[in-house]
């Protein structure tokens, strides 16, 4: 089983996970457009059992579009959102594609949150969009 390390930009936050993610997916929703500081964010979904992490981080937990909370993990040193837990995914760990610093990385399968899209932003058009 392969396993791929996600890292914060100073390298002290490191989550490894192992095997394939259950889902890779783009979101649009504005909050992530904040939190990232781009168009959208990009997340894989890997089971809690298949992840370790290492190092110090600090939490920041908030509302969704939805209404149930997302808890976001970031190092303390540099800033960088490197991985978050969902209230409606118990025992799933979302990470940061960008932290994995990979170009290979599996493409997302899916793009939520499309009516918060910016309307220039093209996709190919085997993502599947909600």
């Amino acid at each position: 089983m392969s396993t791929r390390t996600a890292a914060c930009s100073c390298g002290q936050l490191r989550v490894n996970c192992e095997g394939a993610p259950i889902r890779v997916s783009l979101c649009h929703c504005l909050e992530c457009q904040k939190r990232t500081g781009s168009l959208f964010g990009v997340a894989a979904r890997f089971g809690a059992e298949h992840v370790t992490i290492e190092g110090r981080s600090s939490a920041y937990r908030r509302g969704s579009d939805d209404g149930n909370w997302v808890e976001f993990h970031f190092c303390p040193t540099c800033g960088s959102s490197v991985w978050w837990e969902l209230e409606v995914q118990p025992g799933v760990i979302a990470v940061a594609v960008g932290a994995f610093a990979d170009p290979d990385f599996p493409m997302p399968a899916r793009s939520v949150y499309q009516h918060r899209r910016h309307r220039w932003l093209e996709l190919p058009e085997k993502i599947e969009r909600i």
